[in-house]
């Protein structure tokens, strides 16, 4: 690649509803494509954050099949982009578990990629407590696609803390997370640990994330933001509904890989 690509990334929040996340992904998305975004991300849970977490047991959708997938289908053939669909619930083996997948979509509308979160969430502290156990299976398998703009590495959340999946991903242009990070962890370890994962991959990061106070009460940091190869934050949108967007420019890629070959002196 040659010149500038554009990319988004859309942040939420989220609500029960899927009809009214639909609505609020396609404007978004719609927005991010007269700005002229090439490849678009959701966040983590775009669809639905549901009152209780066994709630995405009721909404599974059979894999290549359903509302869900259909809705982002349509998005990226509408707008001709590709489109990293955050997070969705696929079913699974297990009855009581789903998937928490993410499918990536190219500009015809065409299913070319799917990534099962790997890294899944526990937290207590206090009255605030998580266990993604419970109704997630994990994934078992990094995953990657190509796009105009080089090898995309796809991540969700959790698995922000765990840089050998980064490593394992191999040399990428970009790497994305969808994310649902709390208030709580986001406010402490979101940036620091987005801008590492640019710095040490040598490689653009751009985060779509759930931002606000969500009706079953969780409130998540928000903060999407996309990152340089030199860990410099190029946009970041704190709270709130809306998006961020900027370019991948594979010379700035090209000039910090050859100033600093730290990715050609491993050892390990």
């Amino acid at each position: 690649m040659s010149q500038a690509f554009q990319v988004a990334a859309i942040q939420m929040v989220s609500t029960p509803s899927p009809e009214e996340n639909f609505a609020g992904a396609a404007k978004l998305v719609a927005q991010a494509s007269q700005q002229g975004a090439q490849l678009v991300l959701l966040p983590e849970y775009w669809a639905l954050m549901g009152m209780h977490e066994k709630v995405k047991l009721d909404h599974a959708e059979p894999d290549e099949e359903g509302k869900i997938q259909q809705c982002m289908a349509a998005l990226a053939r509408e707008h001709r982009i590709w489109l990293i669909g955050g997070t969705l619930p696929l079913s699974s083996d297990d009855p009581q578990r789903v998937c928490n997948t993410a499918l990536v979509y190219d500009p015809e509308g065409r299913r070319v990629a799917r990534y099962d979160k790997i890294h899944l969430f526990s937290f207590v502290r206090g009255e605030e407590a998580y266990d993604e156990s419970r109704t997630i299976v994990h994934g078992d398998t990094v995953r990657s696609f190509e796009a105009p703009c080089g090898r995309v590495g796809l991540s969700v959340c959790y698995d922000l803390r765990f840089p050998e999946l980064y490593r394992a991903m191999g040399e990428c242009a970009l790497m994305v997370v969808s994310a649902a990070f709390t208030y709580t962890t986001g406010q402490a370890h979101w940036e620091i640990l987005l801008r590492a994962r640019a710095i040490e991959n040598q490689c653009y990061v751009l985060a779509s994330a759930q931002g606000g106070h969500h009706v079953n009460g969780r409130r998540t940091w928000g903060h999407s933001m996309l990152i340089d190869p030199w860990g410099e934050i190029v946009s970041v949108l704190p709270e709130g509904e809306g998006l961020v967007i900027g370019a991948i420019d594979p010379h700035r890629l090209q000039y910090v890989r050859e100033s600093l070959p730290a990715l050609k002196h491993r050892k390990l």
